[in-house]
């Protein structure tokens, strides 16, 4: 009988035991979604910023040469979206949500930012007029805008519908808008080849406001997401 309660004993021993490490291993497992979550939300992030900085250095050059204000909102802005994949790519790495917010306020910021200086060129430019060159290449300069935006807010949206990140979605959606705010930019060069000058400030304008709409429906996206749950 004593064997017996001491067999027992020993196998309820072992099946708590056995409990423990099942447990135990699935506490483990529950670590893999968040690991991998980040290391999707990190390559996402670095790929954008590939395309949008490769868009935004080809619009720099162009830039120099053609001197168009609307042009200069467009690099301005793109430049900024660039950027924004840092603050994002840090919040992903730590694995963080709180950052991952953070980071998308940030965008925010930068959004509203580069309208701000859009803008303010653009005024700039209606009360000192200057000539525009180069208008073919102003004109490439804002297909290759549109497609490095349209091909980033593939590549953000997808990765935050995915990973349930409205930081990223929110940044899909400004990338998306902003593929045709690079299209302005090609109007502004078919309207100045007509012999309207004062049509790229304005365009230049234009852009502005668009911007600051963007910026509004991020920051809603942002405000009102909610944060993921491993």
């Amino acid at each position: 009988m004593p064997q017996t309660a001491s067999r027992d004993a020993h196998a309820h021993e072992h099946g708590h035991e056995h409990g423990h490490e099942h447990e135990h291993g699935h506490s483990h497992g529950l670590l893999d979604p968040s690991i991998r979550r980040s290391r999707a939300g990190v390559r996402a992030v670095l790929l954008a910023l590939l395309v949008l900085g490769l868009a935004a250095g080809a619009q720099a050059v162009v830039f120099a040469v053609s001197g168009s204000v609307a042009l200069l909102a467009d690099l301005i802005h793109n430049g900024g979206d660039a950027a924004t994949a840092i603050p994002l790519g840090i919040a992903f790495a730590l694995r963080s949500e709180r950052a991952e917010r953070w980071a998308g306020l940030a965008v925010v910021a930068a959004i509203f930012a580069s309208a701000c200086v859009a803008g303010v060129e653009a005024v700039s430019r209606l009360v000192h007029p200057q000539t525009v060159h180069q208008l073919g290449a102003l004109a490439a300069a804002g297909a290759i805008g549109a497609a490095g935006n349209w091909l980033a807010a593939i590549v953000r949206t997808r990765a935050g519908r995915r990973l349930d990140s409205p930081a990223l979605i929110a940044d899909g959606d400004h990338a998306r808008a902003d593929s045709y705010v690079s299209l302005a930019v090609i109007a502004s060069a078919l309207v100045l080849a007509l012999g309207f000058p004062i049509a790229d400030p304005l365009i230049g304008l234009a852009i502005t406001l668009v911007i600051l709409r963007i910026t509004w429906r991020s920051w809603q996206t942002i405000h009102g997401g909610h944060p993921h749950a491993h």
